[in-house]
């Protein structure tokens, strides 16, 4: 039984996690052949259909099918910082190499910047407080404010180029400025009074090459815009497929919480599990705006090791073959509208 009160759910039963636990615990081991697979074929697409943008007649029909296929495709990409961020230190470390050369450092989000900061997320002292960076409290305030994260997207491909390109150098000759650069400006969260811990790393080690690389690489692309090597269009083209992925992204993760816990208390585990949501959807709809198993939130948030290519078995299990699938039904979304409209309502209600 559940009971609401002040927007958190109350939960009068036990989840049946051991029972949970049993049905799925086959599928906890990453399939390195379906990792590369994957990434390799979308990274390799969404290139491929960039080059195509700048060779395509402006404002011409297909050059609009083919910006929605490089969106698409760096989007699934570039999601699998997500994975990055969960596997087990010291594995997939080409995996990890190739992904940051290819999609991190390119979108400006090489993966030291997801790398413990989402760990953080899943530790039960931590989410839904005012130490998680990735979350607010949206559920409890005012509507607009998702409005605005929303269109704050917009900003994120320059104000990530202007870190890199600018703060990084400048770091380095004003070492203050370097402490600046790891609370303030080294994460991706949505939570603006994040403050990045100093030892808040698991996998990265090479973080500050990370850094030095992703400014390298800004450096180098506007040196040759400005050279004429490569034409204006390039970097306008980049802003828009950024600013269309990183929109997308953030439509994604309204859709992933409940974010009903003002955070100023601690969740249980049931709680944390019910303030997120899963949205199975349409395989070939849902899993293009929550690629790389994103729409089984949820699920995740019950078994974090899980590798993306087993959460949609796992929900079929654990739909399926537990005794008691009350709890479990409880954090089944429709269609990413259904969950935007659940915590718009909420948010509608509060003021």
């Amino acid at each position: 039984m559940i009971e609401i009160s002040n927007s958190i759910p109350k939960v009068n039963q036990e989840f049946p996690f051991r029972e949970a636990h049993n049905l799925v615990r086959d599928l906890m081991t990453p399939n390195p052949l379906i990792y590369w697979l994957d990434f390799l074929f979308h990274i390799s697409l969404g290139w491929v259909a960039f080059v195509m943008l700048l060779l395509i007649p402006l404002f011409s029909a297909w050059q609009f099918v083919v910006f929605i296929i490089a969106v698409l495709a760096h989007y699934r990409a570039a999601i699998f910082i997500h994975e990055l961020a969960h596997l087990k230190k010291g594995t997939f470390k080409i995996f990890r190499l190739v992904w940051n050369l290819t999609s991190g450092i390119p979108l400006l989000i090489p993966s030291f910047t997801y790398d413990g900061v989402h760990y953080d997320h899943h530790k039960p002292d931590v989410y839904g407080t005012s130490e998680d960076g990735e979350y607010i409290p949206f559920a409890t305030n005012n509507p607009i404010l998702m409005v605005g994260y929303v269109l704050f997207s917009i900003f994120l491909p320059i104000i990530f180029l202007s870190r890199y390109l600018l703060l990084t150098p400048i770091s380095y000759m004003v070492p203050p400025l370097r402490k600046f650069c790891w609370e303030r400006a080294s994460s991706l969260t949505i939570n603006p009074t994040y403050k990045r811990p100093k030892d808040c790393i698991r996998n990265d080690k090479y973080w500050q090459l990370q850094e030095f690389s992703t400014f390298v690489f800004a450096t180098t692309v506007i040196t040759c815009v400005i050279l004429e090597i490569l034409p204006f269009k390039v970097l306008v083209l980049w802003y828009l497929v950024g600013t269309a992925i990183f929109l997308l992204n953030s439509l994604r993760t309204l859709s992933a919480h409940a974010y009903r816990n003002p955070g100023n208390r601690k969740m249980g585990f049931i709680e944390q599990y019910l303030d997120s949501n899963n949205i199975p959807g349409n395989l070939f709809i849902t899993a293009l705006w929550a690629p790389v198993g994103l729409r089984y939130h949820a699920t995740h948030h019950l078994f974090m090791s899980m590798p993306y290519h087993n959460l949609g078995k796992a929900q079929r299990r654990l739909m399926s073959g537990l005794s008691d699938n009350t709890l479990y039904q409880n954090t089944i979304r429709k269609s990413m509208w259904d969950a935007l409209h659940s915590i718009w309502s909420e948010a509608s209600k509060s003021h």
